[in-house]
């Protein structure tokens, strides 16, 4: 018996030590240590300072555009699937834009060593079909968005940015701004 307990307390307090070491993981902190663990993987200390600092700088601004996109496929889903069921994707998405997910889905599973772009078939859509999507499903969106028109401006300013960003180039404070003032502006609406 007082093996057991032995054994029990040495346990907790080996675990309390190599919890101890363990650096705290918060909301900002653990994107410092993955920072970290990238850039040596990465080998970025062998490319130039000045790129380097500029794509940062970019990364940040990616960063919300690609929360916001994600953020926005999100919702369309939930809504769809709200009102419409598992089978939104077939009853509620033009044929169009269906076939080019498809087979954009067909084309990366031939990839197998490279990670997919997600679980969900509006995740191989293209941003502009967001507020197609929503378009053709108006009905289900108006209670949410101003409207449709709105929703599509929105996503063209963004992916206008988020277009010159992929492409390795920078962006001027004054689009990086309207960037913020139109995720706001859908988040204060939408929600």
């Amino acid at each position: 018996m007082d093996d057991k307990l032995y054994a029990y307390v040495m346990r907790g307090e080996l675990t309390k030590i190599a919890l101890e070491k363990t650096p705290v993981v918060s909301k900002h902190s653990s994107s410092e240590m993955l920072a970290k663990e990238y850039v040596d993987c990465l080998s970025l200390d062998l490319l130039d300072d000045d790129n380097v600092n500029a794509a940062k700088l970019m990364a940040t601004v990616y960063t919300a555009i690609a929360a916001f996109e994600n953020t926005v496929r999100q919702f369309i889903v939930k809504v769809l699937l709200e009102y419409k069921g598992e089978n939104w994707w077939e009853e509620c998405v033009s044929e169009k834009i269906r076939k080019t997910a498809e087979s954009r889905k067909r084309e990366e599973e031939k990839i197998r060593w490279h990670t997919p772009r997600g679980d969900s078939m509006i995740n191989y859509t293209e941003f502009g079909d967001l507020a197609s999507i929503m378009s053709q499903n108006y009905d289900l969106f108006e209670v949410h968005i101003v409207s449709i028109d709105w929703a599509r401006q929105i996503f063209q300013t963004i992916e206008r940015s988020r277009n010159v960003i992929m492409h390795s180039g920078e962006l001027g404070r004054r689009d990086i701004e309207r960037i913020g003032t139109n995720i706001r502006d859908w988040i204060n609406q939408v929600g």
